[in-house]
């Protein structure tokens, strides 16, 4: 499930990369409202499947696919504070 929170942050809103300020090399991502945190707590209290993240003011709007039992998935979208 590593792969649907890396898209989850991207989805948050990706403003710009740039080099880190300590010049090791490494890559900073800065976001308009880190909201991956969120999605990976709405994705394992659900159990559901992450189909999108949207950064709304100070709050983040996640929505997840749950499986139901034998039945058609459901969406589910959540409403958490940032």
């Amino acid at each position: 499930m590593a792969f649907p929170l890396s898209v989850a942050v991207v989805a948050a809103g990706l403003v710009v990369s740039a080099p880190s300020p300590d010049g090791a090399g490494t890559l900073v991502l800065r976001v308009a409202g880190d909201c991956s945190a969120a999605a990976a707590q709405v994705v394992e209290q659900t159990g559901g499947q992450l189909l999108s993240v949207q950064p709304v003011g100070d709050s983040c709007i996640i929505t997840v696919l749950v499986s139901g039992n034998g039945q058609r998935p459901r969406k589910v979208t959540v409403k958490v504070p940032m």
